[in-house]
């Protein structure tokens, strides 16, 4: 279960969440979409186009050119003695390829759509086909969505119990903005829904139904609507994965000089660790983002050395305080009253 924490905006979580179903697609995987705010129909439209492998390499050769005269430009400015250390590698991935790769500038073709198998949930259809239902005590939305995902489980041979007569394939479920008002959730609304266990039974349910069935869900929550930090911490122990995306719009980082490579900072807050008793930890925790022409990517933060008078004491300021706050990383020592960070 993959917990994304939604940009105030929602622009750049939901490019995550259409990466995460476009992959299903060209991996040949059932897909399962289910939004209160978009017709599922609109989503499974706007997915990124796949770009091939060559298309890719040409990419990245255009991009390592671009770096490549940049680096001959700072190497003017930086001082010899430094010119021999070992250059750190922009982004996480530069050796391995994993999975695929998108062109956010193009949609992904009906055909290649229509070579899949996927379901839809609308809440608006749904609750206008059948009369109103609470379970468990819990919000109708929230529960025809359990009986939605448990019914194309069972019925398409993804249980894990029930052996697949077919072969072997695995069901991507994709909740968009789960938690917000859309859904007649009111976590979003006040520091004391009237609500409050709603969101933390579904989600509890849900990681059930993921555990005894061959499939993987990403669900995109408005954290920054939710008040009540206890509903948030009780979400975050209930996912595998948990995810922030912080962007940059109408901050005071939009105009930071520093931050002009880049569009929001990524907050990895939790790691799976299934089978194992400690998760894996990253030799990088400042990760940011970035959205170019075609590609969406995610970089190791490599702030640029002070060169100029033109960083003000303020931002050296604010650059301290967030370096200490990216550096704080899993196991690290709660200091005063911040949390720990796992």
């Amino acid at each position: 279960l993959v917990f994304t924490e939604e940009d105030k905006y929602g622009l750049y979580s939901n490019l995550l969440f259409k990466y995460f179903l476009a992959e299903g697609v060209v991996c040949g995987h059932d897909l399962f979409v289910a939004s209160a705010k978009e017709h599922p129909d609109n989503i499974l439209k706007e997915l990124p186009a796949p770009l091939l492998d060559d298309t890719y390499q040409k990419e990245l050769g255009d991009e390592a050119a671009a770096v490549k005269s940049e680096d001959f430009q700072d190497s003017m400015k930086i001082a010899w003695r430094y010119q021999n250390l070992p250059k750190m590698e922009a982004s996480p991935t530069t050796y391995t390829k994993f999975g695929h790769y998108y062109d956010i500038s193009k949609k992904i073709s009906p055909e290649l759509c229509q070579s899949i198998k996927w379901h839809s949930f609308y809440l608006h259809e749904e609750l206008s086909f059948e009369p109103k239902m609470k379970t468990c005590n819990m919000n109708s939305g929230y529960a025809r969505l359990l009986q939605s995902i448990q019914r194309i489980i069972s019925q398409e041979g993804f249980d894990g119990s029930d052996p697949q007569k077919k072969q072997r394939n695995v069901l991507r479920i994709g909740i968009q903005s789960l938690g917000s008002v859309l859904w007649g959730d009111d976590v979003c609304c006040s520091d004391t829904p009237g609500d409050p266990h709603s969101l933390t039974k579904f989600l509890y349910v849900l990681r059930g139904l993921l555990r005894k069935s061959l499939s993987a869900c990403i669900v995109t929550v408005p954290a920054h609507l939710i008040q009540n930090k206890a509903i948030m911490e009780r979400v975050t122990n209930l996912s595998d994965m948990v995810v922030g995306l912080e962007s940059f719009i109408g901050s005071e980082r939009e105009t930071n000089p520093l931050y002009k490579d880049y569009h929001g900072l990524v907050h990895v807050h939790q790691i799976p660790r299934l089978n194992s008793l400690i998760c894996d930890v990253s030799d990088t925790k400042d990760l940011a983002f970035r959205l170019k022409r075609k590609l969406f990517t995610i970089e190791r933060l490599h702030l640029p050395p002070d060169l100029s008078d033109t960083v003000s004491r303020a931002s050296k300021q604010e650059l301290a305080g967030s370096a200490k706050l990216l550096s704080s990383g899993c196991g690290a020592m709660a200091i005063g009253k911040k949390h720990l960070d796992f």
